[in-house]
């Protein structure tokens, strides 16, 4: 094992809500409409400092892709995971790129995802006007 490099982004960064390792920028967002186990997640063009699992076929809501769950380097937490292939037509557009559980990172302006436990499951986001801030100490 070599040594290990990170990224340092500049911009509104999306990052590890553990150990604050940069993950994406704002402007790499194809879409925020994607849900997960824990609410939000964001569809991104490119991430970094992140590994990468094992191929898996999974069925989603959306039919069944191949899926790589995507890891931070900083701290080893399963923060998303990347379409490897989608095996149907209409969601060819997602390969090559990753998801990010919005549960899972910091936003850009430091606001962590507020996990909302009403029944239809889902959170509320800064976008939504609702969010858990953590102080620095």
């Amino acid at each position: 094992m070599g040594r290990l490099f990170v990224v340092h982004l500049e911009g509104k960064i999306y990052s590890c809500k553990h150990c604050r390792t940069h993950l994406a920028l704002s402007e790499d967002i194809v879409s925020k409409s994607f849900h997960s186990r824990h609410g939000k997640a964001y569809l991104f063009n490119k991430v970094v400092n992140v590994s990468f699992g094992e191929k898996d076929d999974r069925e989603m809501t959306t039919g069944l892709h191949t899926v790589a769950d995507i890891f931070c380097v900083g701290c080893g937490s399963i923060v998303g995971w990347k379409y490897e292939t989608a095996h149907e037509n209409s969601q060819k557009y997602k390969e090559g790129k990753s998801v990010i559980e919005r549960f899972k990172v910091s936003g850009p302006d430091g606001s962590n995802y507020w996990i909302n436990h009403e029944a239809n499951g889902g959170g509320s986001d800064a976008d939504d006007g609702q969010i858990y801030m953590t102080g620095l100490l």
